[in-house]
C-alpha cells in the first residue's frame, strides 16, 4: 500500500497560523526543508532558524539518505547552496567511509563551488581565519581534491573573485593532486594569478565601461556592437541571456542577432539543458514588460514558447481526468524566494500551476487568500496567466483559507479526480472551526476516487492534512521537476523512495 512506511507517524500539531496540522516524517520533513530552501529570511521563519532546522533534521536522518537528499536537491531540483550545506554538515556528524568523500565530489558542479563550500565550512564552524580552515575533514578534503580536476582554466578564471576564500586559497588548503602535467600548469597558474582573463559577458562589458567616448550616441553604438558580437560568439550562456534579455534589447541590436537570441532561447535542448527555475523565466518576461520597443513583443512571444519547452516533460492529464488547481495567494506569499530576488514565493506558486494547467485538459484554475475565486484561463501563454494572476493578488485578500476550495466543490457537488494545491501550508479558517482535513474527510464520501496533492512551496514542516490517509500526497521544490515527482506518486512512488533510488 502507497505510504505504508509512513503511517501512524504523523501526529496533529498546530502551524504557525494557529490551525490543526499535522508533523512529518525526519525524512519527509528534511526533504521539504531542502527542496524549498532559499535560505533567505521567510515570512514566518529567519534564515538563521532555517538553516538551524535543517541541521537538526539532519541529525535526525541516516547520513546516506541525506547525501543522497544533497544529489537529489543539486541534480534534480537545480539547488546550489543547500546541498553544500547538507554536505558540510554530514562532514560533522558522519565519518568512517567514503561516503563525504563522493558526495563532495559529485556536488560540486562548478568551480565557484569550490569556495563557496569552504566559506560555508568556515562559518559554519566559526572559523574566521582562512588558515584554520586547514583543519578539514579528511574526507571533505578528498572530495574537494576531486572536484580541482572537474575543471578546466577557462572555468577557474570565471569565477576567481576576490572573497573571503579564493580559489588560491582553496588551493594551498586543498592541496589537490594534478592529474598531469597540464594540470599541473593549472594549478601554477592559480597559485601565480596568471589565470587568462576568460572572455565571458562580464568582462566584455566591464572592459568596454572603461572606455571614454565623445557622445552618448557613441557609446550606445558600442554596446550594441558588443552585445552584437557576444551573441555571435555562442558564448552567452543560456542564464546570461535570460537575465540579460531587457539589457539586450534595450541596447537596440539588429534585428539578426535579435533573431538568434530568440532562436536559443525557444530552442527545446537548450532549454533542457540551461536547468532553469520556472521562475527565471518569469522573472526576463516581468523585466521586458517594461521596455517600450517596438520588438518587444517577439522577445516576450520567445520566452512563452521557452516555458512551454519545460513544459513538455510534464505528463498531464487527458479530457477524462478532472482537476482543480488552486494557488495561495495569502500575505505569507509575499515574501522574495531570497534577498536579491524580485521574485515573491506566491509568484513560484502561480507559475507551476500554470505549467501543470498547460498539461491538462479539463482543468479548473483558481486563487485563494481570504476568498477564492475560479478563472477561467488559455492553457498557452503560462507567462502571461501567470502575469494576469499575479495582478489580482488584492481581489482574494490575504487569510490562508484554503478550505474554501474543497468547500467549494461539496457546495456544488462536483466530483473531480485530483486537487492540486501550490502553497506554504499554513492553511486555516478565520470564521469557525472547520478544518480542510474535516471538509476533505466530507468531500471523499462524495468522491471516494478523489485525491489531494499538496505543493509545499515553504517546507515549514508541517501539512494541513494527514499524507498518510485519505488519497493525500506531498510534493516540495520550486523547479519544474516537481512534476516527476507527481508521476511517480501516479504510478505509486514517493519523493523518499526517488531519492533513496540514487545511486552514489
Amino acid at each position: 500500500m502507497r505510504f505504508n512506511f509512513l503511517r501512524g507517524a504523523q501526529k496533529e500539531t498546530l502551524n504557525y497560523e494557529g490551525a490543526k496540522a499535522f508533523t512529518l516524517t525526519p525524512q519527509l520533513e528534511l526533504y521539504t526543508a531542502v527542496a524549498t530552501a532559499a535560505l533567505n529570511d521567510n515570512f514566518y521563519e529567519k534564515a538563521d532558524t532555517q538553516l538551524e532546522r535543517i541541521k537538526q533534521l539532519i541529525a535526525k536522518n541516516d547520513a546516506l539518505f541525506t547525501a543522497k537528499l544533497a544529489i537529489y536537491a543539486r541534480e534534480q531540483m537545480y539547488l546550489r547552496s543547500v546541498p553544500l550545506v547538507l554536505t558540510v554538515e554530514l562532514a560533522k556528524q558522519h565519518n568512517g567511509d567514503g561516503l563525504i568523500a563522493a558526495l563532495t565530489e559529485r556536488v560540486l558542479q562548478r568551480a565557484d563551488e569550490i569556495t563557496e563550500l569552504l566559506s560555508y565550512y568556515a562559518l559554519s564552524n566559526a572559523r574566521t581565519d582562512v588558515k584554520q580552515l586547514n583543519k578539514l575533514s579528511k574526507q571533505l578534503q578528498k572530495g574537494l581534491a576531486g572536484a580541482f580536476n572537474k575543471f578546466d582554466e577557462y572555468q577557474f578564471a570565471k569565477y576567481n573573485r576576490g572573497a573571503s576564500v579564493t580559489l588560491k586559497d582553496a588551493l594551498f588548503i586543498v592541496h589537490p593532486k594534478a592529474k598531469n602535467e597540464a594540470q599541473q600548469v593549472l594549478f601554477d597558474k592559480i597559485v601565480n594569478d596568471e589565470l587568462q582573463t576568460p572572455y565571458t559577458w562580464e568582462t566584455e562589458l566591464s572592459a568596454l565601461g572603461q572606455q571614454l567616448f565623445d557622445t552618448a550616441e557613441l557609446k550606445q553604438l558600442a554596446v550594441a556592437n558588443k552585445w552584437e558580437e557576444l551573441i555571435a560568439s555562442n558564448k552567452l550562456g543560456y542564464m546570461a541571456t535570460l537575465r540579460n534579455l531587457r539589457n539586450i534589447v534595450n541596447a537596440n541590436i539588429s534585428n539578426d542577432a535579435l533573431n538568434k537570441v530568440c532562436a536559443y532561447l525557444a530552442n527545446d535542448k537548450a532549454v533542457a539543458n540551461s536547468k532553469q527555475l520556472p521562475f527565471r523565466f518569469l522573472a526576463a518576461y516581468r523585466e521586458l514588460m517594461q521596455v517600450p520597443d517596438g520588438r518587444t513583443g517577439k522577445v516576450l512571444d520567445t520566452l512563452e514558447k521557452a516555458v512551454l519547452q519545460s513544459a513538455a516533460a510534464i505528463e498531464g492529464f487527458d479530457e477524462n481526468t478532472s482537476v482543480v488547481i488552486a494557488a495561495d495567494m495569502s500575505g505569507s506569499m509575499q515574501t522574495p524566494v531570497s534577498a536579491k530576488s524580485t521574485i515573491q514565493r506566491y509568484e513560484v506558486g502561480l507559475i507551476l500551476a500554470m505549467l501543470l494547467q498547460s498539461r491538462c485538459a479539463n482543468v479548473v484554475t483558481g486563487i485563494f487568500g481570504q476568498t477564492y475565486k475560479r478563472i477561467a484561463l488559455p492553457h498557452l501563454n503560462i507567462l502571461a496567466n501567470t502575469s494576469k494572476l499575479g495582478g489580482m493578488i488584492g481581489d482574494v485578500g490575504h487569510s490562508t483559507n484554503g478550505y474554501l476550495v474543497i468547500a467549494d466543490l461539496l457546495q456544488r457537488r462536483k466530483v473531480v479526480d485530483k486537487v492540486m494545491l501550490f502553497t506554504d501550508m499554513q492553511l486555516w479558517n478565520d470564521s469557525g472551526s472547520t478544518s480542510i482535513a474535516d471538509l476533505w474527510r466530507q468531500y471523499k464520501k462524495l468522491a471516494p476516487r478523489a485525491k489531494i496533492y499538496l505543493f509545499d512551496l515553504a517546507g515549514y514542516g508541517n501539512t494541513p492534512l494527514n499524507v498518510v490517509q485519505d488519497d493525500v500526497y506531498l510534493i516540495s521544490g520550486w523547479s519544474d521537476k516537481i512534476f516527476s515527482v507527481l508521476s511517480a506518486v501516479e504510478k505509486g512512488s514517493n519523493a523518499v523512495e526517488m531519492i533513496n533510488a540514487i545511486e552514489i
